[in-house]
């Protein structure tokens, strides 16, 4: 019992001493651990929260990335419009203005009888300026007047030696719509330099008075058109 009481004895201290060496390193164990871990060597469970930080950093950068961005925005070039139908040219727009405060006559009423000589002039050849200044020779662009000798309307067209020009199946009053009269007296005056070969007898033609050897209906016509000219704007020498 001795011999066995001797033999348990070391074998009690070897035991306390293992378990103090396995405790021992267990500790050291833990503490290289957490070194480890507080220098970032290894991954912590609780670094997650930094993780989805991160990652929704990124997609805020991923999103701002998908915006589209606008196209810079580049002026239009300038085109070039072609003038109506329906439009004054520049020259004529100035006329109306000029003939609105020589004549008292409004610019609204004006409007349909310029581009009336604008188209008709356009059609025979005619300097349209030359139309005007007929019409304000004769009517004072008065639309509704009305001679002794039956001439009527805007140009002051006498039916009866135009009917070729007006139409038989226009009414007696046809003359008194501006735009029939203006491109019947444009008619008119093209006759009277086709038959004459002048501007100057073609006026008097106009005027009915041929015979007239001062020829003054031209004259006044021609003293009216150069004031229109000169309205209009047109340059020197460019005068049709």
């Amino acid at each position: 019992m001795d011999h066995a009481t001797r033999l348990v004895a070391p074998l009690r201290r070897a035991g306390e001493f293992l378990l103090h060496f396995t405790h021992g390193s267990l500790l050291v164990a833990g503490l290289i651990a957490g070194a480890v871990v507080v220098s970032g060597k290894l991954p912590v469970k609780g670094a997650g929260a930094f993780d989805m930080v991160a990652a929704e950093q990124a997609d805020v950068v991923d999103a701002s990335a998908a915006v589209p961005v606008a196209a810079p925005v580049v002026a239009p070039k300038p085109v070039a419009v072609e003038l109506g139908d329906d439009d004054l040219s520049g020259e004529m727009a100035r006329v109306r203005d000029w003939v609105s405060q020589q004549y008292r006559v409004s610019s609204l009423v004006l409007e349909p009888v310029l581009l009336a000589a604008q188209e008709a002039g356009r059609h025979a050849g005619i300097d349209p300026l030359l139309i005007v200044a007929v019409m304000a020779v004769e009517s004072r662009f008065n639309p509704f007047a009305e001679s002794q000798s039956g001439a009527q309307g805007l140009m002051q067209v006498i039916p009866r030696f135009h009917m070729d020009k007006i139409g038989k199946a226009k009414g007696e009053d046809a003359l008194f719509d501006p735009e029939l009269n203006v491109r019947v007296g444009t008619l008119v005056l093209r006759e009277g330099l086709r038959r004459y070969g002048s501007l100057q007898a073609a006026l008097q033609y106009y005027g009915g008075a041929l015979s007239d050897p001062d020829a003054g209906y031209a004259r006044k016509v021609m003293a009216v058109k150069k004031r229109l000219i000169s309205a209009a704007g047109r340059k020197a020498g460019t005068d049709v």
